[in-house]
């Protein structure tokens, strides 16, 4: 008797096992099916949009701020604008999902999207440069300049060991991530053999070059025309000794990775129309040197992640 109330046990325990491993794995599979179906279901109510700090931020809010009007009027929704207290930030307000949608550069914008942050849904366009002189032509990438106070004894790179410089923060790809990574190549390790002092914005690592604060700046080519309207002079006040050999794609227009399909083409064609406007050209150019904005994919940023695995090897 003892070994058959044994048996029904063991039954008991077994099938009970076995009803618990089936309603787990119909969980998993509701689960899964849901996680898909709503991968890039967020439709806002309303738009967080944050802005990259290329321009000291009382400045840049100011200016920032008549965007979100506009975006607002083509989309129907409240657009509120922010500017972000520093460029990693962003990375962060974009994977807490405090941020809808975001002026990423480059760099800022391969680490949103390889933690499934972000997506890109626009490019920047801009007019070509070579060395402070604007070509005719709209491009989609830049290069990174190394520029020093006119007078400075720093002829080449070369001549930077033990110099300070001004640089963006690190994710920044003109303003660090690729001045440093060219430089190591030719031998020289900014990181241990200079002294780099970070600024928030490109035009305030001109401004401290122009200071005499440092001895000279990583920025994005042509930096000085940010500084132009409060020194005429300052192209040949400031001088660039260096250019990157590589280019860097141009800024993106970025969004929440959640964010529904139907209403990111809604996004991005509001942009594109707002720029083609005179009052909202104005804007886009004066907050961030854009011209305009192009449809784009991660496919755009295949360089960038190539300079982010370098640079984690180096």
């Amino acid at each position: 008797m003892k070994k058959i109330k044994s048996l029904i046990a063991i039954l008991a325990v077994s099938l009970l096992a076995v009803m618990l491993t089936a309603c787990s794995k119909n969980n998993s599979g509701s689960s899964s099916e849901s996680t898909s179906s709503t991968a890039k279901s967020y439709v806002p109510q309303s738009i967080n949009l944050q802005v990259t700090p290329s321009v000291q931020a009382g400045e840049m809010e100011n200016l920032a701020k008549p965007l979100g009007q506009m975006l607002s009027d083509k989309l129907g929704i409240p657009v509120n604008v922010t500017v972000a207290t520093d460029s990693n930030s962003m990375v962060e307000a974009m994977s807490s999902k405090k941020v809808d949608m975001a002026f990423l550069s480059p760099g800022n914008y391969v680490k949103a999207h390889q933690r499934g942050a972000a997506d890109v849904i626009l490019q920047a366009q801009r007019y070509g440069q070579n060395d402070g002189k604007v070509t005719d032509q709209l491009v989609d990438s830049y290069r990174s300049m190394i520029t020093v106070k006119n007078g400075s004894s720093i002829k080449s790179w070369e001549d930077l060991k033990g110099k300070k410089i001004a640089v963006q923060a690190v994710t920044s790809a003109a303003g660090y991530m690729l001045p440093v990574l060219e430089l190591k190549d030719k031998g020289l390790d900014v990181e241990t053999q200079a002294q780099l002092v970070t600024v928030k914005g490109h035009d305030q690592g001109i401004i401290s070059v122009l200071n005499g604060d440092v001895d000279a700046a990583f920025t994005f080519e042509d930096a000085r025309l940010n500084v132009q309207k409060d020194d005429p002079n300052i192209m040949n006040d400031v001088k660039a000794v260096y250019f990157t050999e590589q280019r860097i794609p141009n800024d993106t227009i970025s969004v929440r990775s959640d964010m529904d399909e139907a209403f990111r083409t809604k996004l991005a064609d509001a942009m594109i129309e707002i720029a083609k406007t005179p009052e909202g050209h104005k804007v886009v150019k004066s907050i961030a040197s854009h011209e305009g904005y192009v449809k784009s994919d991660d496919s755009k940023f295949a360089s960038m992640y190539k300079i982010e695995e370098a640079l984690q090897n180096k």
